[in-house]
């Protein structure tokens, strides 16, 4: 009778594929699993939405504020918004890799998805791909903060020439790279606390520090140097254009715009090449700890 039994179960294994055929998630199953965990948290909308009414409400006011110039151009205020707009990308890629090692749901995760790697890959695809929304919605919300103050100086907005259309990529890349920063920083260090400070430690205080302590170093008393800088503000200038910050300079500046004083001058793509590296190296760090270790 066990025999039958057995004999039975191993055909029934057999119609079915046997053991060898396992049928594990694809990977568009993995991104698609990944979507809704983003989508369908209540932070992810408050945070596309309050990135989108910053770059708006600051860009709106930077330009009404510079409409009384004489040489008003309203396309130089077009990027005054990202300042703080950069803050909600990088808070929604630190949730998105922090989000279930917070809430102990990566145990089931893994379970589902045992060789982990697929995991984090779909997760910047999904990061990357929300980011691109939010970002192309805070770019467009910039463009139209400009509207009231260029009508009232009788200006038309011309976003076809003069380099505009590489300043609105630059503006777009440089929110997608924040949000995959937070990401590869959030996936790191697996705690948003830590992450978050250590984003904007990085992205919003370290450049401002370095400047305020170069300005404090220099005799105020020194006899002006025919419009060269020291060897020391050269050097914290060339510091900060390898940051996130100088790099997003770099991106959103119009041709023929000079880089920072003092500093190499590393072009559009220099720009994009120093994000990519800030966004890649943790990443890669990241994907070799949850590759090695145990998940805890």
């Amino acid at each position: 009778m066990s025999a039958l039994t057995a004999s039975t179960a191993g055909g029934a294994r057999a119609r079915a594929g046997g053991p060898a055929v396992r049928r594990g998630p694809t990977f568009p199953r993995v991104v698609a699993s990944e979507w809704t965990k983003l989508t369908s948290l209540r932070s992810t909308t408050v945070i596309a939405a309050a990135t989108v009414v910053v770059s708006w409400a600051l860009t709106y006011l930077a330009a009404n504020a510079s409409s009384v110039d004489p040489g008003f151009v309203p396309l130089d205020s077009l990027t005054a918004g990202l300042l703080l707009a950069q803050v909600g990308p990088l808070v929604l890629g630190i949730l998105a890799g922090t989000g279930e090692f917070t809430t102990g749901t990566f145990r089931s995760t893994f379970t589902a998805v045992p060789r982990r790697l697929p995991v984090l890959a779909a997760q910047v695809v999904v990061v990357g791909a929300f980011g691109l929304l939010v970002a192309a919605a805070a770019v467009g919300a910039a463009v139209v903060a400009l509207v009231p103050a260029a009508s009232s100086r009788g200006i038309s907005l011309d976003l076809t020439g003069a380099g505009t259309p590489q300043v609105l990529v630059g503006m777009a890349t440089f929110l997608v790279a924040m949000a995959l920063l937070g990401l590869a920083v959030g996936a790191l260090l697996r705690s948003p606390v830590p992450a978050v400070a250590v984003t904007v430690v990085l992205v919003l205080v370290l450049p401002v520090i370095l400047s305020l302590g170069s300005e404090l170093a220099t005799d105020p008393m020194a006899a002006p140097t025919g419009g060269t800088v020291s060897s020391q503000q050269s050097a914290v200038n060339t510091v900060v254009t390898f940051l996130p910050s100088g790099a997003a300079e770099l991106l959103v500046r119009g041709p023929g715009s000079s880089g920072i004083e003092g500093a190499p001058d590393l072009g559009s793509w220099g720009g994009a090449l120093v994000l990519a590296g800030w966004v890649l190296v943790p990443l890669a760090v990241a994907a070799a700890r949850l590759r090695g270790r145990d998940v805890v």
